[in-house]
């Protein structure tokens, strides 16, 4: 012991004797502590819940005002939206090829529904290349109704233009109900409008996608808006929505009574304003809209006026505390500014309300809390009441009241010991039971100190264990009161003399040396220690037991070191079996691991999939544990179950490590060890250079059609080999799917020739020498064709490839002809991915190779189903699966765990470089068609959505754009 750590216990033990000298009762002792901290915790507490709801309501508003702005920028955009997804609906609509006013009214009902369903827009059009102009527009207020001077109980007119005739066009109005029944038909002779020389129609004839136009003035209404139009066959359709609806939807959206949001374009020219001031004219048939820098006195002007566009600013404006954001975004590729803007004070009314009643709140508690921490205070003393009774019941041979432990260090001794006295020989029995059958070693050791403590009386202790050091023990486990208790024990050739731990040690029978002090003089007169040894079947010491002993009781009775030593030595022979046997399992399941996650880094194509699908299958065991109804209200997994689960899932794609790399990495078509579209783009260069050589040569001849025609022959070749390989090269990329006129060019590109001069049949290895040899060697120099599939580029299968359909697992797999088919052509030609039919099967040989690994390890009966288990997760229920064809009364619950976690954990998965993680929506989307089709259990689906297992999961290792489903309901049945 150094100067330094005995001057602080000698100051400790000095503070320990004068608190002592001064004799308080326990009740006001404790109440005075506690509400002594209790004020001091309150007031701090106070301070701190100020200076940060401070902090709270500047981030409250900031949240709140962000989330207005994407409402707000949402709620714009969704306004063009689904108008266009319903312009782009309408082009593909028969109205667009009617030729008659009556087979355009035909097409009336859905008109009217769309426009229905579609408040915004005030009108749908059709016009065509004839001049010929269908319109229907609602009349949705009485004042719409008086405007175009329409007949009582009108609801919908339509504006008809028919130029069929040689004569002058002929317009006509037609006005219905509300049940499209015809109220009134108006004709007028020579109505001169004609739509393709309207802006939308110009715009959307040029276009072969939908077109937004910018704000103009509508014929028939005169009011501005703006049109969303699509060219169809010989035709354009055309919906308007006005500006109106747009400053409707400012006003609707608005975060607070005193807010303000505009929408402006990119020339600063108002295009809706929540409030009035912002008025849209029409001079002489031109639109005029109101500038900016036009309003006086906005509040608007004043926040775009700061520096920083894009983040939610805090400003002043007339002396009043404002909040604003300013931002930019396009809607149908039109360039469009939200400015926004609120004050602060009713954005925040709310935040502050609640910080000025917190501190009314916490004052309220503290004053509430001092009386009940002086009635704490008498509960906390109770005990000393209740150890009276027990010694009254001890004098009366009643054993059976259980003792109360209490926080006051003396009375908790005393109400040890006094259990320990009336507990001694049942703990000896129960203890002599439990460890026979204890399988985890923490509690086994828990049991044995807790035991071993409470028949020697001792206050505390601790179990040390032999690990690698030889003669060196680390602490297992502590128990109750062991001040100093070292962290490691060492054994030496003989104990000192005296008292302390020699003296035990002695009487035990063994030589032990304590690396550090474990006898502390206290004024308490407490801390005489004792040391067991536990020696195994074969007399060696596998561990030590150390305890601390009262010095006032004396040193331990021979009985008691009987009962003690006895004791020890079952609970070493116990301690040793268990410890080898979770030894094992460790090892067996660190080399499960292991191997997973080898297969996890060997490609990032799998990414972490094998060590992510044990942590799915198992959380969906757990809740299938939990749920106490439905149809696994009686479910239930032992520690065998468990470990077999464990070790299935971890070794469900074992199989991977047999399948070659460059199967599983390949990302395009013609890729096997190399990308073999670099051989395809030097053909295409020797292609070119011949190109060249034979303009070269015919210009040196003479050119009979002249320079300038040779050099635009040439630029042709040449311009058509370079079209011709960057399709190649498109179709080796694979991704879409190829079309039948995709691959009839490719076909064609493949027959051109090219000459090659040198033999192929050298410098290469023996294996593919072999396969060139099964036919003859051409004559050099031969004639080629520029992409081919050879009869070498067959790869056949080795008789231990070749998986007989009476194999003794149970396997029904179609296996192609060939190992590998690698003619380019005919993995060109492959319509969607990169994949052959081979490499495919390849690829999913992985689930056999795991099945048929597995199956030749000799697993403990309480193992036997983790091959099962492994090798399932890529059957289904309808009996369609892959490789045994199981059906569901075939498949256990944990192979369907497995078979769920396999492919919830591969549609979301981010790690993969061939394909983006999916979100949760289209996840289940995906996996509830699954469970329709039987391919995956319909409850166990179910219970993954319902017992949170998805969400768990997602929040844990999906990426949080993902993360966009908060109701289930859309996928369960």
């Amino acid at each position: 012991m150094d100067w330094t750590t005995a001057k602080r216990r000698s100051l400790s033990a000095r503070i320990a004797h004068r608190l002592g000298a001064r004799l308080f009762p326990i009740r006001v002792y404790i109440g005075v502590l506690i509400i002594g901290l209790m004020l001091i915790s309150g007031f701090c507490i106070g301070l701190y819940n100020y200076a940060e709801n401070t902090q709270l309501l500047l981030k409250t508003g900031n949240v709140l005002f962000e989330r207005a702005r994407q409402a707000t920028r949402l709620t714009v955009s969704n306004l063009f939206a689904p108008t266009q997804m319903l312009v782009n609906l309408l082009s593909q609509q028969q109205v667009t090829r009617a030729g008659t006013l009556q087979e355009r009214l035909d097409n009336l009902p859905y008109l009217v529904e769309a426009l229905n369903q579609h408040p915004p827009l005030s009108a749908l059009y059709v016009g065509n290349e004839r001049g010929d102009f269908f319109l229907v527009r609602p009349l949705r207020t009485e004042a719409q109704r008086i405007a175009w001077q329409a007949p009582i109980g009108t609801f919908y007119v339509v504006q008809h233009v028919d130029r069929s005739r040689v004569s002058a066009p002929v317009g006509t109005y037609l006005f219905f109900d509300a049940a499209l029944r015809l109220i009134e038909r108006r004709d007028e002779a020579g109505y001169h409008f004609d739509p393709r020389v309207r802006p939308w129609y110009r715009q959307a004839w040029a276009n072969t996608a939908a077109v937004v136009t910018d704000p103009y003035v509508f014929y028939s209404t005169r009011e501005p808006g703006m049109t969303v139009a699509r060219r169809a066959s010989g035709s354009v359709v055309g919906a308007d929505i006005t500006l109106a609806a747009l400053t409707d939807l400012l006003v609707r959206v608005k975060m607070s009574p005193s807010a303000q949001l505009m929408l402006l374009d990119t020339d600063e020219n108002v295009l809706a304003y929540s409030d009035a001031g912002a008025t849209v004219t029409v001079e002489n048939g031109v639109l005029r809209l109101p500038q900016l820098k036009a309003l006086k006195q906005t509040v608007l002007m004043a926040l775009l006026r700061q520096p920083e566009e894009g983040k939610v600013q805090a400003f002043e404006y007339r002396q009043e505390a404002w909040i604003g954001f300013a931002d930019r975004f396009a809607v149908a590729g039109h360039p469009l500014l939200l400015a926004m803007a609120a004050p602060r004070a009713e954005l925040l009314a709310h935040a502050e309300r609640v910080r000025r009643n917190e501190a009314v709140l916490t004052i309220f508690i503290l004053i509430l809390a001092t009386p009940v921490a002086w009635l704490a205070s008498l509960w906390i003393a109770r005990p000393l009441q209740r150890l009276a009774d027990d010694a009254r019941a001890v004098q009366a041979f009643d054993f059976g009241r259980p003792v109360e432990r209490s926080w006051i260090r003396e009375v908790d001794q005393l109400a040890t010991s006094m259990g320990s006295m009336k507990s001694t020989i049942s703990r000896f029995l129960d203890l002599s039971a439990s460890l026979s059958s204890e399988r985890h070693v923490p509690a086994l050791l828990e049991k044995v100190l807790a035991e071993s403590a409470g028949a020697l009386h001792a206050a505390g202790g601790g179990i040390y264990l032999n690990e690698e050091v030889p003669e060196s023990y680390a602490l297992a486990v502590s128990h109750g009161a062991a001040p100093g208790l070292p962290r490691e024990i060492s054994l030496a050739d003989a104990g000192p003399d005296g008292a302390g731990p020699g003296r035990f040690s002695r009487l035990c029978g063994a030589a032990i040396h304590i690396r550090g002090p474990l006898v502390s003089e206290r004024p308490e007169g407490e801390g005489l220690s004792a040391v067991v040894p536990l020696f195994n079947h074969e007399g060696e010491a596998i561990g030590l037991l150390a305890l601390f002993l009262a010095r006032q009781s004396g040193p331990p009775s021979a009985e008691k070191i009987g009962f003690v030593t006895a004791l020890s030595g079952t609970a070493a022979i116990a301690i040793e079996a268990q410890r080898l046997l979770e030894k094992r399992k460790a090892l067996l399941q660190s080399l499960v691991e292991l191997i997973a996650t080898a297969i996890d880094t060997k490609s990032p194509y799998t990414g972490g999939h094998c060590q992510r699908v044990p942590v799915i299958a198992k959380m969906l065991a757990k809740a299938a544990c939990d749920t106490d109804e439905g149809p696994f209200r009686h479910f239930s997994m032992d520690d065998d179950a468990w470990e077999a689960l464990h070790l299935g899932a971890w070794l469900h794609d074992c199989g991977k490590v047999t399948t070659p790399e460059y199967v599983v990495d390949k990302a395009t078509k013609l890729e096997t060890l190399y990308d073999r579209i670099h051989e395809v783009r030097m053909r295409f260069e020797v292609l070119k250079r011949d190109a060249q050589i034979a303009y070269w040569q015919e210009l040196a001849q003479g050119g009979h059609d002249g320079e300038a025609a040779l050099a635009r022959d040439l630029e042709t070749a040449l311009r058509a080999l370079d079209e011709d390989f960057a399709f190649v090269a498109q179709c080796n990329v694979g991704g879409e799917s190829m079309s039948d006129e995709q691959i009839a060019r490719l076909r064609r590109i493949a027959q051109r020739t090219w000459v090659r001069t040198l033999d192929d049949r050298i410098g290469i290895s023996r294996q593919e020498a072999e396969r060139k040899a099964r036919s003859p060697a051409p004559a050099l120099p031969v004639t080629e064709p520029l992409l081919a599939d050879r009869p070498w580029h067959l790869i056949r299968r080795l008789p231990q490839d070749i998986m007989p359909p009476d194999n003794p697992w149970g396997f029904k797999v179609n296996m192609p002809t060939y190992k590998y088919n690698q003619g380019e052509v005919y993995n060109l030609c492959v319509r969607r991915g990169t994949l052959s039919k081979e490499e495919r099967y390849k690829i999913g040989d992985h689930v056999v190779q795991t099945y048929m690994m597995l199956s030749r390890l000799p697993f403990p009966p309480h193992l036997r189903s983790v091959p099962d288990i492994a090798g399932g997760h890529h059957e289904k229920l309808d009996g369609s699966g892959y490789p045994r064809r199981l059906h569901a009364e075939q498949m256990s619950l944990p192979m369907r765990m497995v078979a769920i976690a396999d492919v919830f954990e591969a549609l979301t998965a981010a790690d993969r470089p061939y394909k983006p993680g999916k979100p949760l929506s289209e996840t289940l989307a995906l996996m509830a068609r699954m469970r329709d089709e039987r391919h995956i259990d319909a409850d166990l689906f179910e219970l993954f959505l319902t017992g949170g297992v998805y969400r768990e999961y997602a929040l844990a290792y999906l990426l949080p754009e993902q993360i966009d489903v908060s109701d289930i309901t859309p996928f369960l049945h």
